[in-house]
């Protein structure tokens, strides 16, 4: 484990907000072990470990009945450990994987059978090596014919360079962590309402309203200042918008979030039975588990 890198909190909260029946966790992770499924030599951190069966545990203990499984940096493009995940979660978790663009078919229809379906592209330049735009381009080609959807992950300064190359790659796209704005600037400014205006203007663009503990400036005390921008979302696209604890947390440097206290954050940004509804069971059932 790298020396300043915090674990997973030990102990979560029992949650307040008791979640509707059926509802996903769509956007966490398992690290390891390391012993059965080494990290990637090109990893820019080292995770302590974090099993399926901790994960799986974790999502009992919060209330949710399944998980969406998202490839992390650590492992690269090699997805074993979450293939492995999904495939002892009965049915119950999907996943996100990361491939390189000499990905085969046969490759990607054991993955799917597996339950991934979606490949992640990662553009946040502290984690991850500049990949041209045409391999990217060229991986989307491949899992069209599987239906697949891409998540992306991207900081907000690079959003309007990305914007033109996000609508060619032509199917479902959904954004990690609202295009991790930059709070301090205020729901209404100009950045954040740029990818307000992106998600309207484009049907295919979808929004995870996760990760508070990653944009917050106020701090773990309700992360108040980062509930408006989840909001606006979640009011704004009830049906295009995903929630995830994001959970072991990689490389929190602030403090290590309490996953009982994250899911109480879902009502005051999901503020009616309908739009926890949508947000925790028919938006994630609709894009990962209908076959």
């Amino acid at each position: 484990m790298s020396s300043d890198y915090l674990p997973f909190h030990a102990n979560p909260s029992q949650p307040e907000f008791k979640v509707p029946a059926g509802a996903v966790d769509a956007h966490c992770h398992v690290f390891g072990p390391a012993a059965e499924f080494p990290f990637a030599p090109e990893r820019k951190y080292t995770p302590c470990d974090a099993s399926k069966h901790q994960l799986f545990a974790l999502r009992d203990f919060l209330g949710f009945e399944r998980n969406v499984i998202v490839q992390a940096t650590c492992h690269g493009k090699n997805n074993d450990a979450l293939v492995d995940a999904l495939n002892a979660s009965n049915g119950k978790a999907r996943g996100v994987a990361s491939v390189g663009a000499d990905i085969s078919t046969e490759e990607l229809q054991i993955m799917h059978d597996a339950g991934v379906r979606g490949v992640r592209f990662n553009f946040v330049k502290r984690l991850v090596d500049n990949t041209p735009r045409e391999v990217f381009f060229n991986i989307a080609e491949k899992i069209k014919p599987l239906g697949w959807h891409i998540v992306v992950y991207f900081e907000a300064p690079d959003f309007e360079d990305l914007k033109p190359f996000l609508l060619e790659l032509g199917t479902t796209i959904v954004v990690d962590h609202m295009g991790r704005p930059d709070i301090a600037l205020g729901v209404d400014h100009p950045q954040f309402q740029s990818f307000v205006n992106f998600m309207a203007d484009n049907e295919q663009i979808w929004s995870k309203v996760s990760c508070p503990e990653r944009l917050s400036l106020s701090g773990p005390n309700g992360y108040d200042d980062v509930v408006p921008f989840s909001k606006r979302l979640v009011e704004t696209f009830p049906d295009r918008v995903l929630w995830g604890t994001d959970w072991p947390h990689p490389n929190m440097t602030s403090h290590m979030p309490d996953d009982g206290m994250l899911v109480n954050f879902i009502p005051r940004i999901a503020t009616t039975e309908a739009l926890q509804q949508a947000l925790l069971v028919n938006n994630p059932m609709r894009l990962y588990w209908q076959e």
